[in-house]
């Protein structure tokens, strides 16, 4: 834990985001209409569960922020959120579509004919809901999508938000204690997984105190789990849990982290139950050389695409194709996914500021997996590894 718990992303650092937004993009706009629920939090602190209902920022040039939202969750947005102003809707699909309400409103605020910058063209089909583009309802708009330029504001962490994120790395790393400390040979998985969240979580919500909040979509408390990665489903990076029991000689594939107000980090490590077969040591270290290769390519200056070849060239020196599955990370922090992603498709330059997951993993069917994940920093210099946990194989063997 951090010597003073962190205080929540200030008000003050939200606001400048909003006015910095248009600072990101690649053409003038008069306004942005945003309908993410990840970028409604980012710059105005409205955390809620998106559902039918639609619910829209609109971010005008001056940094105005209103939100948009169905009755029931008005007293919500004007509690917890940090917007100018809050506008509802009576309910969706009611007698006249939200989307023609949001048209009204638009207009209202004189932007039928605006230059206006959306991460997407009308709200995403969640739950069953149906509805026209916001380039239908206010057909005298021209409407542009720039959830590329806005990822790339989020991408870029302060230090305020680097700050929730190793807190959250050092209670991932509590829960991922106990995890090990439980797993045995004849220990059921969900079993396992359950208390050792619910006793992180405990130690955590003492910790940090009564104000605190988890506000993640993704994660509650401080998680350790296996999502089924167990034996030789741990081979399947993906995998969905399935109540396994432990068994002598299993490839085991973890994963942890906590929310902390809004923020994740991913903490993944490969153990075993009891001694590793010559085979599993073999792989494990073939694991390790690679994530080492990726932490000397991650630098400033660099292409996240110059990492994913680094690692891929030892694919191929070492004649291991046929274990790969994926590329080498992604950015995280809000969600457990963001971009920029090291991956040879992706040429952005590293940047100081860019928090990032180092995963890159073998998988061997019949085997396991193989795969460390930890969360890294990028500075000035070089990078900084935010998640502290061992990666040799003598502490992650289980006896």
């Amino acid at each position: 834990m951090t010597a003073a718990a962190p205080a929540p992303i200030s008000k003050a650092e939200r606001s400048e985001r909003a006015k910095r937004a248009f600072d990101h993009l690649a053409a003038p706009q008069d306004a942005l209409v945003l309908f993410d629920d990840q970028f409604i939090f980012y710059y105005c602190g409205f955390a809620f569960f998106p559902t039918e209902r639609p619910i829209g920022l609109i971010i005008t040039r001056e940094g105005e922020r209103i939100l948009f939202v169905p009755r029931l969750e008005r007293e919500h947005a004007q509690q917890t959120s940090e917007a100018e102003r809050v506008e509802a809707y009576p309910e969706f699909p009611g007698q006249r579509h939200p989307m023609l309400q949001l048209a009204d409103l638009l207009t209202e605020l004189g932007l039928e004919t605006a230059h206006i910058g959306v991460d997407h063209d009308g709200y995403l089909s969640v739950m069953g809901y149906d509805g026209p583009p916001l380039s239908e309802v206010l057909p005298g708009a021209r409407v542009s999508r720039v959830s590329r330029a806005l990822d790339h504001q989020m991408a870029l962490k302060s230090e305020a938000e680097v700050a929730l994120i190793k807190e959250s790395a050092y209670w991932g790393a509590q829960a991922h204690r106990l995890l090990q400390d439980y797993t045995r040979a004849g220990a059921n998985e969900t079993e396992v997984e359950a208390r050792a969240t619910k006793e992180a979580t405990a130690a955590m919500i003492a910790a940090l105190g009564d104000s605190y909040r988890g506000q993640n979509r993704w994660m509650s408390g401080a998680v350790a789990l296996y999502r089924g990665q167990i034996g030789p489903n741990s081979a399947l990076p993906h995998a969905m849990t399935t109540g396994a029991t432990f068994q002598p000689g299993d490839t085991l594939v973890t994963g942890a982290g906590a929310a902390v107000w809004g923020y994740i980090s991913e903490l993944e490590r490969t153990m075993f139950v009891g001694e590793a077969s010559a085979e599993q040591r073999r792989f494990f270290q073939h694991m390790l050389n690679m994530q080492d290769i990726a932490f000397e390519a991650l630098k400033p200056g660099a292409t996240c695409a110059s990492v994913d070849a680094a690692v891929r060239a030892y694919f191929e020196r070492e004649q291991l194709w046929d274990h790969w599955r994926h590329h080498v990370g992604h950015s995280l922090g809000q969600r457990i996914h963001e971009s920029p992603f090291l991956d040879i498709g992706d040429e952005r330059v590293l940047e100081p500021g860019l928090v990032l997951s180092v995963e890159p993993g073998l998988y061997v069917p019949g085997l396991g997996g193989f795969r460390h994940s930890d969360t890294i920093l990028i500075t000035p210099s070089g990078m900084e590894l935010l998640t502290d946990y061992p990666r040799d194989l003598a502490s992650l063997t289980l006896s």
